[in-house]
């Protein structure tokens, strides 16, 4: 059943698919409360097509010209007032398809993109820590908003220019149903990513190639807590590592560094300064809830890591469960992958401490703030030294 259009705004579901006919269904089943769905086929030798137009899609045939360009070709085929981008193997869950709903009941102002969970299902299993759940994706936002850069060949994913709201429920990711398959992924994923980057010098290889592999799946499997995913879990990690690593090898047969126009870099930091709290026990949380909600009237874009024992506020919350620096780790991810942070607000010492055992990608593009210094003097002066790149 297709929902007429009954909430203040409508909804527009843009699939982009080739060859598909065996995912497709299940994936279109899930978009029956979307006020209309775009199909852009890339030239399927099967029912593809066919099977979009049967479930009420309006179907759009565009030879494949890279994954950027195919999105922006849905884009410009949608016609509600927001837009839900979804791939073939990917299934809206029923408690992701009320979120999306209520949101669209009430739209907040100020808001043009949302960021939405995403459960990666391996060989038939879901994963959680082993691939960073929640994984927060740019799925879905305001139509007219966004577009996609065409110049990218992977990662062709959305970057926020202002405040995002999380939505719960979970975006199904159908990964590989078998290991061969899980291995074809990855080769096709290394290709594609090595044909990103200019050719790196023999220090910058060598680290590609072996170090940071390494030190990604150390990371993820021991400090994130993939092991907890079990023997699939750690099989994802690795493939992910060797998949970098392969990359780094395409990588030596492309262009020098400085002969290209240096793609796969991700744009300046736009907006409002984006700023984190973290107060781990009841008063240091009551305490910098006070100084967020000032920087939000500053015009700050705020939200507070914060213990079980949370403050009633309106500034938005990421509860965790322990004070050991995994938790404030995986807070901090998850806070980032909504939209990279510019300042960090440890309460007290214990935030100071296990933030100096968090990765440096992790606290902030300055230097983090201190609850003694004026919330509106200290929005300034972030919001002037992200500008200046510091």
């Amino acid at each position: 059943m297709r929902y007429c259009r009954v909430l203040p705004e409508s909804l527009t579901a843009c699939v982009i698919a080739s060859d598909e006919e065996r995912r497709l269904p299940a994936c279109l089943q899930s978009l029956d409360f979307c006020d209309e769905i775009v199909v852009v086929d890339g030239g399927s030798r099967d029912r593809t097509a066919e099977i979009a137009r049967t479930a009420g899609a309006v179907v759009v045939e565009n030879p494949w010209p890279g994954f950027a360009a195919q999105r922006n070709v849905a884009l410009d085929h949608a016609h509600g007032d927001w837009v839900l981008e979804i791939d073939a193997d990917e299934r809206v869950s029923l408690s992701l398809a009320t979120a999306i709903r209520n949101m669209l009941a009430n739209p907040p102002p100020a808001i043009a993109m949302t960021a939405i969970p995403m459960r990666d299902v391996f060989i038939g299993h879901p994963l959680g820590p082993s691939i960073r759940y929640p994984r927060y994706r740019h799925r879905l936002f305001r139509r007219g908003s966004f577009r996609h850069d065409e110049s990218r060949t992977v990662h062709e994913g959305l970057w926020p220019d202002g405040p995002v709201l999380p939505l719960t429920g979970e975006l199904e990711h159908m990964l590989a149903t078998s290991w061969r398959e899980a291995l074809d992924d990855a080769l096709a994923y290394a290709r594609l990513e090595g044909k990103q980057h200019c050719r790196p010098s023999p220090v910058g290889a060598l680290s590609g190639i072996v170090l940071r592999p390494l030190a990604k799946f150390s990371y993820r499997s021991l400090v994130y807590g993939g092991w907890r995913d079990g023997f699939l879990g750690l099989a994802k990690i690795a493939l992910e590592c060797a998949a970098d690593s392969l990359a780094n090898v395409y990588r030596l047969r492309g262009p020098a560094d400085g002969e290209t126009g240096g793609l796969g870099q991700e744009p300046p930091r736009l907006g409002p300064v984006r700023l984190v709290g973290i107060g781990l026990d009841a008063s240091g949380a009551a305490r910098l809830n006070g100084w967020l909600s000032e920087a939000a009237r500053a015009g700050a874009d705020v939200s507070l890591i914060c213990g079980s024992e949370a403050p009633d506020t309106a500034v938005r919350l990421r509860p965790v469960n322990g004070n050991g620096p995994g938790a404030l780790l995986r807070a901090l991810d998850a806070e980032e992958q909504i939209r990279p942070i510019d300042a960090l607000l440890p309460a007290g010492r214990q935030e100071r401490l296990l933030l100096r055992l968090s990765p440096r990608a992790l606290r902030g593009a300055v230097q983090p703030l201190s609850p003694e210094q004026a919330p509106d003097a200290a929005v300034s002066s972030v919001r002037e030294r992200v500008r200046q790149g510091e």
